[in-house]
């Protein structure tokens, strides 16, 4: 069973702290999403796992045993980077048996597991081959099968799809989660696309500055996140986000920084009246109709057949995307009034960035 533990884990490089006191629990089998803006300190994070990083702080647990002072080769750890990182003089066959000569491993056991990993990946055609002869696909599976074939503990990926085009990247998101419901080992993956990251996780962990704002199943994070940023942040379209206050009166009633009033629901948050506060509500929940609440100034229509997008803001600025199924009839320079369900609605503190919720 190997687990993964970091207990206030930290990073400083001099005075300035780039990972502040992360706690994390990573489960045996699990596939676990670092996701995050840049800078945030996710491939950082991932590195002190591996050994590639010193920590400053706190401990590292894989398996039961703190690894804070065992090396990187110690750890029983395999990493893919985005840049694949292949010996360019090497055929695929050399690559991937490469590491297994390292440890003296008797050549008909390489031969064996070299071919059963390149049969997995579907790369038998290419092991003759050398990487300048090869797609970026083609090598990023070639990268995969280096890790895989050392048959490691935990393997940690580390933005290894940034350099495929769209569509490919989207093929590799499937084989890596293929991979890893055949396996069955840990794996933690870095990247800052939170499509990657809610099609593939079974957990995921939201970076900001160096701290963990949240970490759960992908849908958990999407219909109740924790604050602003993760709301923000998780989702495709973001989030809309319009200011306010709760009435002085009713506390079910908010004031828009619009002037417009829209009716909150009657349970579900814990707001107080006269409080400040931001309300959120998804693209795909909100639609357009002649009673709608909120007036939208509209500044571009995506018509993409199947679904659209609309484009617009407010009187006072606040950007607001409309997604809905099928085509529309919304043009460029249009105004629309649009509302929502109040069971989609969420609200935050707007001094806090806090999901405001009853307790």
């Amino acid at each position: 069973m190997v687990a993964i533990e970091l207990r206030d884990v930290r990073k400083a490089y001099g005075q300035a702290e780039v990972i502040k006191g992360i706690d994390l629990s990573i489960a045996h089998g699990e596939f676990c999403v670092f996701v995050g803006p840049s800078g945030c300190g996710k491939s950082t994070l991932l590195r002190m796992i591996s050994g590639l990083e010193d920590i400053s702080g706190g401990e590292i647990a894989i398996g039961g045993e703190v690894v804070n002072r065992i090396p990187a080769a110690d750890r029983g750890l395999a990493m893919v980077f985005q840049s694949y990182a292949l010996y360019p003089h090497m055929t695929v066959r050399q690559n991937l048996s490469f590491g297994l000569e390292n440890i003296n491993t008797p050549k008909p056991e390489i031969a064996r597991k070299v071919d059963e990993v390149a049969r997995m990946l579907q790369i038998e055609q290419l092991l003759d081959r050398r990487p300048k002869d090869l797609s970026g696909g083609q090598r990023q599976r070639v990268a995969i099968g280096r890790a895989v074939v050392r048959e490691p503990r935990v393997f940690l990926f580390d933005e290894p799809l940034s350099n495929l085009d769209a569509e490919l990247r989207v093929d590799m998101r499937g084989e890596i989660a293929a991979l890893h419901r055949r396996l069955e080992n840990t794996m933690i993956y870095v990247t800052h696309d939170q499509v990657e990251a809610m099609t593939m996780a079974d957990k995921i962990a939201v970076l900001r500055l160096g701290k963990l704002e949240q970490f759960g199943r992908p849908l958990d994070l999407y219909n109740t996140p924790a604050n602003l940023f993760v709301a923000g942040f998780i989702g495709s379209p973001k989030m809309n986000f319009i200011a306010g206050q709760v009435d002085t009166n009713d506390r079910t009633l908010m004031r828009l920084d619009t002037g417009e009033t829209l009716r909150l629901p009657v349970t579900g948050f814990a707001q107080r009246a006269g409080e400040k506060v931001t309300l959120g509500i998804r693209p795909n929940h909100l639609c357009a109709s002649d009673d709608g609440p909120v007036t939208v100034h509209v500044r571009s229509v995506e018509q993409l057949g199947g679904e659209s997008y609309v484009y617009g803001q407010t009187a006072t600025g606040s950007a607001i995307t409309v997604h809905s199924p099928g085509q529309t009839r919304i043009g460029l320079g249009d105004t629309i009034r649009v509302g929502a369900p109040e069971e989609e609605i969420h609200l935050f503190d707007s001094d806090t960035g806090l999901t405001l919720r009853e307790a």
